[in-house]
């Protein structure tokens, strides 16, 4: 299929030194409140931690540097749906490598696929793929999406620019908002995605499936329940009040630090803190990111278009879709398994992959061998 005749302006990253100025400054200059009491990071992440990590990215993160390396992939924007779409379009030096698009989760960016990307693309590493990073609308430098906006909508988007680039037959993968963008993808073109492979999320059970489970799923539940009860919940929070949260992410560097660290660390669950396993600079390229953009509000709008609400109120997982086959990086018990393919065709659930939320910050290398297990087996009509 030949490309659209859509133009695709090529970008590069250049964030102007009075930005930089300006973000040292203001980092340096931090009003720090006093601990509360409590342990560890029972009252939200310690002033002595966060502070080291502000003092590392005003004196030690060279964020040129960073810059430069984000620069070594191919970048462009286009305009999708009527908004200004900014991606990663990284080919293969394997001119028959398949497509795969992968959409990046919150609060992250497509920063969160830096070290993964050549890994997918060298044919050295296995199976090699040509990849495409959309930046979700609303997040880095795509333009926010208006009111009404959903995950249907960003996989027409996709889609649509996997077309303008030429690409008939090809992957998808994501994981946290992309688990969500990954599937809607296949319902909306079954007809030119190969397979569907998510970090996590499907067959997680919901207080609907309570009726239906035994007593050992039923404990299963209580323990999931436990888990999920914890922590500090975002949807809400940017459910009811986006717009005032977004005040003091936009104007302080150290509160958007504060606010990305907090969901970082949440998320690495099984790390005593999130630069354990992810590597500090990352996180601060990622951080950086949403700064220089001023992104962090209008990145939330999956939260507050209630993306993730079922029709109880309550959390809603992925459900996924039936028309391609479905695999997962880190699959689950056989409850989850069950509850997983009610919805998807699942060819691939394997166990023990290591990492935690954001695998392809953590684990790159692992998240690609598994990406390569999937689509091998779709080869193979496995």
């Amino acid at each position: 299929m030949a490309p659209s005749v859509v133009r695709m302006t090529p970008f590069r990253i250049e964030i102007p030194q009075a930005d930089l100025d300006d973000l040292r400054d203001r980092l340096v200059r931090a009003r720090w409140p006093r601990q509360l009491p409590g342990d560890g990071w029972s009252r939200g992440v310690p002033v002595d931690y966060l502070r080291d990590l502000a003092e590392h990215w005003a004196t030690k993160y060279d964020w040129r540097e960073h810059e430069a390396r984000l620069n070594e992939f191919p970048q462009f924007m286009t305009e999708l749906d009527g908004l200004a779409v900014h991606f990663l379009h990284v080919r293969s030096p394997a001119p028959d490598a398949l497509p795969l698009l992968l959409t990046h989760g919150w609060p992250n960016s497509f920063v969160e696929f830096r070290d993964l990307i050549g890994l997918l693309t060298d044919p050295d590493e296995g199976q090699p793929f040509h990849v495409v990073v959309p930046s979700v609308p609303g997040f880095a430098f795509s333009e926010a999406p208006a009111s009404g906006f959903g995950v249907e909508r960003v996989a027409r988007m996709w889609a649509s620019l996997m077309d303008r680039l030429g690409y008939d037959r090809y992957g998808t993968q994501g994981g946290d908002l992309g688990a969500y963008v990954a599937p809607e993808v296949a319902k909306v073109a079954p007809e030119h995605v190969v397979g569907v492979h998510i970090d996590g999320g499907f067959g997680f059970p919901t207080a609907a499936d309570v009726p239906g489970m035994d007593e050992a799923e039923r404990a299963e539940w209580a323990q999931m329940q436990q888990w999920m009860s914890g922590g500090v919940d975002h949807h809400a929070l940017l459910r009811a009040a986006p717009q005032t949260m977004a005040y003091s992410w936009n104007d302080s560097p150290v509160g958007l630090l504060a606010w990305l660290t907090h969901k970082f660390k949440e998320f690495a669950f099984m790390a005593e803190t999130p630069d354990q396993v992810i590597d500090r600079d990352l996180m601060l390229t990622n951080a950086s990111v949403y700064w220089f953009t001023g992104t962090a509000g209008s990145s939330s709008w999956p939260m507050y278009e209630r993306l993730t609400l079922a029709a109880d109120g309550g959390f809603a997982w992925p459900k996924g879709q039936r028309q391609v086959p479905s695999g997962v990086y880190g699959g689950g018990s056989p409850l989850m398994r069950r509850l997983a393919e009610r919805d998807n065709t699942i060819v691939h659930w394997p166990e023990g992959n290591p990492g935690n939320h954001f695998v392809a910050m953590e684990q790159p290398r692992a998240h690609a061998a598994d990406i390569r297990a999937f689509f091998g087996k779709l080869a193979l009509g496995q």
